[in-house]
């Protein structure tokens, strides 16, 4: 049985073959010396923005940052969960190659010796710089954000971020507990202050000092919210009364969902305010009074993330940088918001693995702004009247958060990574992902429809592990050692394809013949993913005519 990657990869080898003609270097630089790159990693962000056509939320500044920016309105993540899709998109690697599905390993010492975008960077004159949440801190990344390989200096993590977790939340009762709702007076929390507000000022310090350098930089910022706990200023909640929150369109676990692909969000059910609701595992439900809390508490932190990134981006226009700065924006990976029963990410459902991803590129995406200009001046989400921004462009292709590494390489002007071998445990530099610098390149042709790709022709993978056939207490996030099956994600524009196969844990190897479940879903006719066709006669005929 050949390893995972290699079947993953021999899926795809069709459309790849389609694809890789068209693939072609990113175009040169715009200005006179190298860019920037400022690099804003948001952790479990689905594309509830304006600019993903979500009216109802107020992110006025990451919307400005589109209407500048090439927007991907398809990107998926190689796996639903921090550490192993961070270490996946950082090194441009799928999972089963950084051998990461849990939380409890180094990629170099487990996996091979591969670079990461920023050691890349660092490799060829960038001084780089890492603050706030960027690798995810552990094991997983040898307990350094991976210094100094990746880094020109220590990263940076705000001294506030240990009091996410602890009893911070005022109740009800008015005393303090550890809440999954969690709106705070910021002047009342300890040392005042909040990580993301902490990481804004930090990036801000590092962007003054770069200003004289006579290298370029890459700055890579990790932003924390909206990730549970739901810990944010309370005066964001006034931007969504709770008359005015609506559930999720389908809230019911679907009748032909497979138990294997059900989380039961476990750390969801650890929090006081949830524990006090005394749920029953694994299917819930919560009540309705506190789904609507749920969502209004995730939208009010990507309200509070927006104010964050709006800060960030006019201090880049204040110091005169964005003439000279890529800004690239993603998320590790999506988060239910009550769709399928569900209240977390761990799954292979759109909504946790589908990413804001966008690229602004100076004089490419946008026109250089002129002395004096600005491109992203702050604006205020609780102004009463928002001017509506479109993105600069849409891409409607399918692409995968690997893609970060070679398009970001290429976009700044250096030589785009090779592709992978199979296998590639041996090479320290190459990357799995396609180079997207061809949608940048359209913009000179003319929007000629001829250069365009075909969206019907673009492909994602994604990955999930599992313990067991069914839902229990670590099926969320299970170690290494306890998964038995792996829940392989063919997306394309029509369909969803999931198989859920037995998975040797030791050996990393996945066994296709062992199929413990399957999933199909028409994504036209079925767009929330709500009705299994695997078993169906329609189904049975698209899966066959997929085989060779």
């Amino acid at each position: 049985m050949p390893p995972a990657g290699q079947c993953l990869l021999w899926l795809g080898l069709v459309l790849a073959s389609v694809c890789a003609s068209l693939e072609s270097a990113a175009p040169s630089n715009s200005t006179t010396g190298p860019l920037n790159v400022l690099l804003i990693i948001v952790d479990d962000l689905r594309p509830s923005l304006g600019c993903y056509g979500d009216k109802a939320i107020r992110s006025p500044n990451i919307d400005q940052l589109a209407s500048r920016s090439l927007l991907f309105q398809n990107a998926f993540a190689q796996q639903a969960v921090c550490a192993p899709s961070r270490v996946s998109f950082l090194t441009g690697r799928r999972p089963d190659t950084t051998r990461l599905y849990d939380f409890n390993s180094y990629w170099r010492i487990h996996a091979g010796n591969f670079s990461t975008i920023p050691q890349y960077f660092k490799e060829n004159g960038y001084v780089t710089m890492s603050v706030g949440k960027v690798f995810h801190p552990g094991i997983s990344s040898n307990y350094s954000d991976d210094s100094p390989y990746s880094w020109s200096f220590p990263p940076y993590h705000p001294s506030s971020e240990k009091y996410e977790n602890t009893k911070t939340c005022r109740g009800p009762d008015g005393q303090l507990h550890a809440n999954l709702l969690c709106p705070v007076d910021v002047a009342d929390v300890p040392e005042g202050t909040l990580p993301d507000k902490q990481s804004t000022e930090q990036a801000i310090r590092l962007l003054e000092k770069m200003k004289t350098s006579a290298s370029p930089f890459f700055l890579a910022v990790g932003y924390h919210k909206p990730h549970i706990p739901f810990r944010y200023p309370k005066e964001f909640q006034k931007l969504y009364p709770l008359e005015n929150i609506t559930l999720a369109p389908d809230p019911q676990v679907p009748a032909g969902l497979p138990p294997v692909a059900y989380n039961p969000w476990m750390d969801i059910r650890q929090r006081e305010d949830v524990q006090a609701l005394n749920l029953s595992v694994p299917y819930g439900p919560i009540p309705v009074d506190f789904q609507r809390k749920i969502r209004q508490s995730y939208f009010a932190s990507v309200s509070y993330l927006d104010t964050q990134v709006g800060h960030l981006l006019s201090a880049l226009d204040d110091l005169q940088l964005t003439n000279s700065t890529i800004i690239a924006f993603a998320s590790d990976h999506g988060w239910a918001l009550g769709e399928h029963g569900e209240w977390a990410k761990y799954s292979n459902f759109d909504v946790a693995t589908r990413v804001p991803l966008m690229f602004y590129v100076p004089g490419r995406t946008a026109p250089l702004p002129e002395a004096g200009e600005e491109l992203f001046p702050y604006i205020d989400p609780f102004d009463s009247v928002l001017e509506s921004m479109e993105p600069g462009r849409r891409v409607m292709d399918l692409v995968e958060l690997l893609s970060l590494s070679p398009t970001l390489a290429g976009l700044a002007g250096l030589h785009v990574p090779p592709r992978c071998p199979v296998p590639s445990f041996h090479v320290q530099l190459c990357r799995e992902g396609q180079n997207l610098g061809k949608h940048f390149q359209l913009q000179d042709l003319g929007e000629d429809p001829h250069l365009r790709g075909n969206p019907r022709e673009s492909i994602a993978y994604s990955q999930y592990p599992r313990p067991a056939d069914y839902p229990q207490w670590n099926s969320d996030k299970p170690s290494l050692k306890d998964i038995k099956v792996m829940g392989y994600s063919i997306r394309t524009i029509d369909y969803r394809y999931t198989v859920w196969v037995g998975f040797d844990p030791r050996e990393f190897l996945a066994n296709f013949s062992d199929v413990h479940a399957g999933e199909l879903y028409f994504v036209d006719s079925d767009p929330l993913q709500d009705h299994n066709m695997y078993n169906d006669s329609q189904g049975r005929d698209l899966l066959q005519s997929l085989m060779p």
